[in-house]
């Protein structure tokens, strides 16, 4: 009978830190995947760790409220590793908001699928796009790989300490804001050339309608920008797996 509680704890570990990391991880969080899947995969993913991991701690000698605490660090600890993924993985959504900024179109509202959220729908087609790049990279055996070396580094009932994970979240942060920036940096060159022409065309001009005329320049030049920016997102896919290393504490 002892033998199956310890078994059971060492479960429940695994599966708290499993389910923590997959409620906010990139595409397997997300509302489009039925709650009953995301829960079936879960599990068949806690059964398999669990099976082939080996426990960093004595379960035999563990009380009831150790027991608790190491259950809450394992959610911590799995809830950050997804949260890192997550702001990572972002940064192309934020370059489509900055983009969709700079053409005006930011008022055009749908329902984004992903999140079950109104977005606009420029980014929500920059979105998709890296999703399919993705998946078809194989980007989703990053994020099993990233649970596997989790239990390399830490095994089950050790966690990394909270200041590593705040830092690997702070850090996270800043490199979406960075390669959101970067990834949009063309497109808002382009659009800062756009606006310093039509100045020169006001002065020019005067009596000509600059605000009516730029509305159409500037859709039709980011639609023209982004056809030739879409390719460069399956770059990103790499640069995804790079980040993950570097600030993932595992």
């Amino acid at each position: 009978m002892e033998l199956i509680i310890i078994k059971l704890l060492g479960f429940m570990l695994v599966l708290t830190r499993v389910s923590a990391f997959f409620l906010v991880a990139p595409l397997f969080g997300s509302e489009i995947i039925p709650a009953r899947i995301r829960m079936c995969i879960i599990i068949l993913i806690s059964i398999f760790f669990a099976s082939v991991c080996t426990p960093g701690v004595d379960f035999s000698q563990t009380s009831e409220l150790e027991a608790l605490l190491l259950l809450i660090n394992e959610s911590i600890y799995g809830f950050a590793l997804g949260l890192i993924s997550v702001l990572v993985y972002s940064a192309v959504k934020f370059a489509g908001l900055n983009i969709e900024r700079e053409m005006g179109l930011t008022f055009g509202e749908v329902l984004d699928p992903i999140t079950n959220e109104g977005a606009e729908s420029l980014s929500i087609l920059i979105d998709m796009f890296f999703i399919l790049m993705f998946l078809s990279a194989n980007g989703h055996h990053i994020l099993l790989l990233i649970i596997s070396k989790s239990y390399q580094a830490f095994p089950i009932g050790h966690v990394c300490s909270i200041p590593e994970l705040v830092e690997g979240v702070v850090k996270a942060g800043s490199v979406m804001m960075i390669a959101g920036f970067r990834l949009a940096a063309p497109m808002i060159a382009a659009f800062l050339l756009l606006l310093v022409i039509l100045a020169v065309f006001s002065r020019m001009m005067p009596d000509m309608d600059i605000l009516f005329i730029s509305m159409p320049l500037r859709v039709g030049l980011g639609l023209l920008i982004l056809g030739t920016f879409l390719p460069f997102i399956n770059s990103f896919v790499s640069e995804f797996a790079e980040w993950m290393g570097k600030l993932l504490p595992i």
